[in-house]
């Protein structure tokens, strides 16, 4: 078998057979297959697609270049949730524990990634609260969700390293967007993080890498596919991120949201959607029927309890649990700066990705994986779409360590919001599901 002839073969518009795509993905993972061989084909894949089962067998292909957790000794189920991207997106913070707090048998025990680019990582979010460390080992990580219900550290180099280096090479070819390799590259890691069950929750719009709802439509069907093709049971829910999700956008900030969402006192369209997602994690269970799933889950917003649930996990990973119950403690940034309305109207139009970009500018986010966060930089939104705003008056906070940071983040999201004397057409928060309920 030579790689030539599986990359003449994709150029011309033909599917790979299994044996093909194996061979490819070993000589990915033991570097036997040079790496101009290994874009050329990334390339082939971006112009020519691959089909359904294709993409299934090169995620189990992926899934098996390395190790696979074995979470057998968990006691219950194991449900894990994954976000395909976008700003201000804490969810993972907030249902965590909400699964944990209703004690029915279902544990998350998640391994997530940091950020990269507009988007943010729930690993940065975590690591903002004084003495959390995400590196754990196995046998820790297992003792840990089985005496509290939950647990997320970073994810293990050792799953999916053929992903890694695929990832690598995409995102400095421009093959970064494509439906069949960001579908392989989610679920080969999903796979080999052993959990029972999947929700997946797939954003669309200006602030995700799927811009379209026809294109989330068919990542969201080829996952879920993938997903019960490998017998989990799998749900995707397509979700709005044309506007950030909540109000708060930057690491410690987002704990604070995540927080007063656990306090039910957070912003109404976060909290319907981590509840929804919450709910779907124990119906992806089978926890019990949806509608008594979505009662659990809300009432542990209300009872403490998910709270609660929220700073054992950061007293557990060596973090300071009493910054859950003292927002304070966080502090404030160096510089603060407000952002006023230039004209009154209605805030019609949020660019999401423009924010995403202007709070890495802020410090917010990293450029490269060695780049260093503030943990403090962020944005707070004051109004949002569909709001009347007065001439002059604030529509967000922005927060840096630097008047120079601080007048480059300020100009991206001037630029990033528009008002206009009309309001805009209301946006449904979740579009569709597959597999589940809403």
């Amino acid at each position: 078998m030579r790689m030539y002839d599986i990359i003449q073969k994709k150029q011309n518009g033909f599917s790979l057979n299994e044996d093909e795509l194996c061979y490819f993905v070993r000589g990915v993972t033991d570097g036997t297959i040079p790496d101009y061989q290994s874009a050329a084909l990334l390339m082939a894949i971006f112009f020519r697609g691959m089909t359904a089962e294709e993409t299934v067998t090169l995620t189990e292909c992926m899934a098996d270049s390395g190790e696979r957790a074995d979470l057998t000794s968990i006691k219950g189920k194991k449900v894990d949730k994954h976000s395909t991207g976008g700003v201000g997106d804490k969810t993972s913070l907030i249902i965590a524990p909400m699964v944990a707090a209703c004690d029915m048998g279902v544990y998350v025990a998640k391994m997530s990634g940091c950020g990269l680019g507009h988007t943010g990582g729930t690993i940065d979010k975590l690591e903002s609260i004084p003495g959390v460390n995400t590196v754990r080992q196995r046998d820790e990580f297992i003792r840990i969700v089985n005496e509290i219900g939950v647990c997320i550290i970073g994810q293990s180099n050792s799953f999916a390293p053929a992903d890694k280096r695929l990832y690598a090479l995409r995102d400095v070819t421009a093959t970064v967007n494509c439906i069949p390799l960001i579908a392989s590259s989610i679920m080969s890691k999903k796979l080999a993080a052993g959990s029972d069950c999947f929700v997946l929750d797939v954003k669309c719009g200006s602030g995700a890498f799927v811009k379209t709802l026809k294109e989330a439509t068919e990542l969201a069907e080829l996952m879920v596919k993938i997903g019960t093709g490998a017998g989990k049971k799998t749900i995707a829910l397509i979700t709005n991120m044309d506007v950030p999700l909540g109000r708060n956008v930057g690491n410690s900030l987002e704990i604070i949201e995540a927080v007063s969402v656990l306090d039910g006192k957070g912003d109404k369209d976060l909290t319907d959607i981590c509840i929804t997602l919450a709910a779907n994690m124990l119906y992806a269970a089978n926890a019990a029927d949806y509608e008594e799933c979505v009662q659990a889950v809300t009432e542990t917003i209300y009872n403490g309890k998910a709270k609660k649930k929220l700073a054992e996990m950061v007293s557990s990973l060596g973090g300071k649990s009493e910054y859950i119950y003292n927002l304070s403690l966080f502090g404030e940034s160096k510089v603060t700066a407000l952002l006023a309305a230039e004209k009154s109207g209605y805030i019609y139009e949020i660019n999401t990705e423009q924010v995403g970009i202007a709070a890495a500018v802020l410090g917010a986010g990293r450029s490269t994986k060695e780049s260093k966060i503030d943990y403090k930089a962020g944005i707070t939104f004051h109004h949002t779409v569909g709001d009347y705003i007065n001439e002059g008056e604030a529509l967000a906070s922005i927060y840096t360590s630097s008047i120079g940071k601080a007048q480059n983040g300020m100009e991206l999201l001037f630029q990033a919001v528009k008002i206009n004397d009309t309001p805009p057409k209301p946006k449904k928060l979740i579009y569709k599901t597959i597999g589940g309920r809403q």
